[in-house]
């Protein structure tokens, strides 16, 4: 039959999703990054692990990925998204805070360490464009695996933490212009003369390319995003999200960048407008799965027979490259003003190699840049380091201890970096109710951030120069990213009763002790939500009748004292009745009571 497909074509996609279900729930029960558990099915599953045996053993062809080639094409999508990832989650406020941290320790960490090995490579006979290029490779430490492990831990905002996270955004930052600099040597030739018009004439498709993306983004990515928000479609929104992210990618492919980079700036220009935490809930799923495909290519692809073949050349690499990361990084931070402790614990969390020495090397050896066996060598070293690193940061963490007072980084901001404050309250729902409470919240110079799902609300309170998100506040992840992890309550304002129930649910959920103050329509309304978890909801028929009261006594002369005295009495035995000991939010109160006392 013509056109058909036969089954045999999606084995390495299921082969690869079977893996996925196993390795990630059975690496957290570790406590290990899955990540490195991707890495060590590649081997098993590409060419040079149970490949390689297919010739004795041919049903070990059902285990075995077919086509690494298709893999390793579709897996670049997975560094893409995660460029993509760090240019949203930057914002220049975060920088002009650590702006000691990011770019006088970190860029020190990768100058000092490029310098080194670079100087290494030469001694050993490399020319400088390929030892250059292995340098900056081996400089550069694994994001994905290193904040993995801080976070399971909670160890990111320890002083150790925020120095890692603060080489760790160097290293990302500096990956585009590494990136942009091989690229240009490949088109200016070899052994051309760095300023000759060959070479600065190479460079303008990329200059052109990466104008085209932010002209792009900044005329036309918010109406764009705008214009699909309204359709309030939450296929077409992953659509939109996916269509910025590819389609930045492709625009810098064409001009010869790598995707990652086009990707990296739409990130960027994202992390400026209110649809940014959306769009990381969106994306996560993608760039996890992807990831975890791009390390599955980065196992597939390490010729384990060169390891044989130079075992003592690829350790002593490894050993060499962890040494010198630890020791640079430890050095700086102790210059940098950390205790010897947390220097110790920072350098062996960045001891190890990383995601990126695969893309640099990768694209060094396409362009000719670094002979390819040489590349294949020092990729198996790095990865052999990387995968060293549950146990450096095991170590690091004994060598910390418990993190001492009085010895916090410069804080940073944890809503996108606006605004002065860490908002203390967070607003669900900002219409006519929402804009009330955060006006009183203003009038007490109390910071707060909002979240709405109507664009037209989101855009009129993002001209009035308030800090507001679009998205659904009923996700975890949306709630965590606005903040609710630090804040100090929550305002559901919302005029949807079930939607209102589910925020109040996940909220409770994440944060047992949190304030949560929701709006409900009536009497029976309220009940539930006491019963989900909230600290108090205010029914809007009570309210209204009590306000209705309060005008009449007022009218026919009651003193004020008594009218305020007994509509606070009803008030709290609406409360009562309505907040039964039984029920969560009754639970919550009387512990929280506790607490205090």
């Amino acid at each position: 039959m013509e056109g058909h497909v036969s089954p045999g074509e999606y084995k390495d996609v299921v082969l690869f999703l079977a893996t996925a279900g196993v390795i990630v729930p059975l690496f957290r029960r570790w406590r290990i990054s899955p990540i490195l558990g991707f890495i060590g099915a590649g081997v098993v599953l590409g060419p040079f692990g149970l490949g390689a045996l297919r010739p004795h053993a041919p049903w070990l062809g059902y285990f075995t990925i077919a086509n690494p080639a298709e893999i390793a094409q579709l897996a670049e999508f997975g560094v893409v998204f995660l460029l993509f990832m760090i240019g949203l989650e930057l914002s220049w406020e975060r920088l002009r805070l650590m702006r000691r941290w990011v770019f006088g320790m970190g860029a020190l960490q990768v100058t000092l360490c490029l310098a080194v090995i670079a100087a290494a490579a030469m001694a050993m006979g490399l020319a400088p464009a390929p030892a250059a290029a292995i340098g900056a490779a081996l400089s550069l430490s694994s994001t994905a695996v290193v904040m993995q492990i801080l976070a399971e831990h909670k160890r990111q905002h320890s002083p150790a933490g925020r120095a890692t996270f603060s080489v760790l955004l160097f290293q990302d930052l500096a990956v585009a212009p590494i990136l942009v600099t091989l690229a240009v040597l490949a088109r200016g030739g070899d052994g051309g003369d760095v300023l000759s018009p060959r070479l600065l004439l190479a460079f303008a498709p990329a200059a052109i390319g990466v104008m085209a993306i932010v002209a792009f983004g900044r005329l036309l990515l918010r109406p764009m995003l705008k214009s699909v928000a309204r359709a309030k479609s939450e296929e077409l929104f992953m659509a939109a999200c996916l269509l910025v992210v590819i389609g930045a990618g492709l625009v810098s492919a064409l001009t010869g960048l790598s995707m990652a980079l086009g990707a990296f700036i739409a990130g960027l220009l994202l992390a400026e407008t209110e649809y940014r935490h959306e769009v990381e809930v969106t994306i996560e799923p993608f760039k996890g799965l992807l990831l975890g495909l791009f390390f599955l290519s980065v196992g597939i692809g390490l010729d384990l027979s060169l390891f044989t073949a130079q075992p003592l050349l690829i350790l002593g690499v490894a050993a060499g490259v962890v040494v010198l990361n630890a020791s640079v990084v430890g050095l700086l931070g102790r210059g940098f003003g950390l205790p010897w402790r947390n220097a110790a614990e920072a350098g062996l969390l960045l001891a190890g190699g990383g995601e990126f020495a695969y893309v640099i090397l990768s694209a060094a050896m396409s362009d000719g840049i670094v002979p390819r066996e040489i590349g294949q060598t020092v990729l198996v070293a790095s990865t052999l380091s990387m995968m060293c690193i549950p146990l450096l940061a095991t170590l690091g963490f004994r060598v910390g201890g418990r993190k001492p007072a009085g010895q916090e980084l410069a804080p940073e901001p944890e809503v996108g970096g606006e605004g002065d404050e860490t908002p203390k309250v967070l607003i669900v729902g900002y219409g006519r109710v929402g804009r009330l409470v955060g006006d009183m919240l203003h009038r007490h110079d109390i910071a707060w951030v909002a979240a709405e799902r109507d664009p037209r609300l989101v855009e009129g309170a993002r001209r009035s120069g308030e800090t507001i998100f679009f998205g659904d506040a009923s996700r975890q992840e949306f709630l965590r990213r606005c903040g609710l992890e630090t804040a100090q309550a929550l305002v559901v304002t919302m005029d949807a009763p079930e939607g209102v129930e589910a925020i109040v649910a996940t909220a409770r959920g994440m944060r047992p002790n949190l304030t949560i103050v929701a709006r409900a329509r009536d009497a029976r309304q309220a009940a539930r939500l006491y019963e989900l978890g909230a600290t108090d909801a205010v029914p809007e028929t009570v309210e209204a009748s009590l306000q209705l009261s309060e005008a009449v006594l007022v009218e026919i002369g009651v003193p004020m004292g008594l009218i305020i005295a007994s509509v606070h009495e009803r008030r709290d035995e609406f409360r009562k009745a309505l907040n039964r000991p039984e029920a969560l939010g009754g639970r919550m109160r009387r512990y929280r009571r506790s607490q205090e006392s």
